[in-house]
């Protein structure tokens, strides 16, 4: 929930973006989108655990095999997916950039110099990790949850001139350190717990060798010689 709730960065950019911006037109397009996407994300996380249960992956695509023409597709669709939304968020990342640093204004060099410099570091970072799940995680908590919880809480304690048993003001003490132990919390869960990842290999049932299954380890996905306790046709 905090992960999701970090979009709210674009919020500005958007609503600028609208022909006629009101409020009522603002809030119809928020009501509507964030309930498509819901719905959306109920349904795949449903439908992916009720097929894969205590298997399922972090990143559900790493669940299916690769001779999976349909789930090629898929993957396909979500690849063109997140390049059509890349732009966006290295948009606002460079407008921070540049209202922090440079006073809100770029030559033409410096906009191309801090571009590249935003896509060759996430490029590299997309590189080195394979493991979708640890990545939302850790956004989740070390990026989400300040920006949520805590910095909008300081603030207003910190600008506001409400007096101190004003409900806002109460709510902002109250969110603060709830924020705070949320994000340890959630860093130290995800290091020490962290979700498990087939690093790009493909599972178990994906080999015909394993169509009689024996036993699984469930944290390694090995086999050994012990009586069968799973029909691998669930997964096919």
């Amino acid at each position: 929930m905090s992960f999701a709730f970090i979009c709210h960065h674009n919020c500005f950019l958007v609503y600028g973006s609208l022909e006629e911006p009101t409020v009522a037109k603002w809030s119809r397009i928020i009501h509507v989108s964030t309930l498509i996407s819901v719905f959306i994300s109920i349904l795949f996380a449903t439908c992916g655990y009720l097929t894969f249960t205590s298997f399922t992956q972090g990143d559900l695509f790493e669940n299916y095999c690769r001779n999976d023409d349909l789930v090629t597709f898929g993957r396909f669709c979500y690849g063109v997916t997140v390049i059509l939304t890349y732009p966006i968020e290295c948009f606002v990342t460079r407008e921070v950039i540049a209202n922090v640093f440079f006073g809100g204004n770029l030559s033409l060099f410096f906009h191309i110099i801090i571009t590249v410099i935003i896509i060759t570091v996430a490029t590299l970072v997309s590189l080195l990790i394979d493991c979708l799940g640890i990545v939302l995680e850790l956004n989740g908590v070390l990026c989400a949850a300040p920006l949520i919880f805590i910095i909008p809480s300081a603030c207003y304690l910190k600008l506001s001139e409400e007096r101190r048993t004003h409900s806002d003001k109460i709510m902002s003490c109250v969110m603060l350190p709830i924020g705070a132990v949320v994000m340890i919390v959630g860093f130290v869960m995800a290091v020490t717990n962290p979700q498990d990842c087939t690093h790009g290999q493909e599972m178990f049932y994906c080999f015909p060798d394993n169509s009689s299954l024996t036993n699984i380890s469930v944290s390694h996905f090995q086999l050994t010689t012990q009586p069968p306790i799973l029909n691998i046709s669930t997964f096919q």
